[in-house]
């Protein structure tokens, strides 16, 4: 099984659809709260939040 992907936000608000068009799964808004990530309980998605400061970041 291949390891989910990891998207880079600098959001706390995400939305996550699978990336598969119609092949993805029903569109979830996703909050991380003061966490500095969250994971899609549909395709296993991980967003992680950076600040632009941060290395990685924009």
């Amino acid at each position: 099984m291949a390891a989910a992907e990891t998207i880079e936000t600098t959001d706390h608000r995400v939305s996550c659809d699978g990336g598969g068009g119609a092949l993805g799964h029903p569109t979830v808004y996703l909050e991380m709260g003061s966490k500095d990530h969250v994971d899609c309980p549909y395709c296993g998605r991980r967003f992680v939040r950076r600040t632009a400061g941060q290395p990685g970041g924009h």
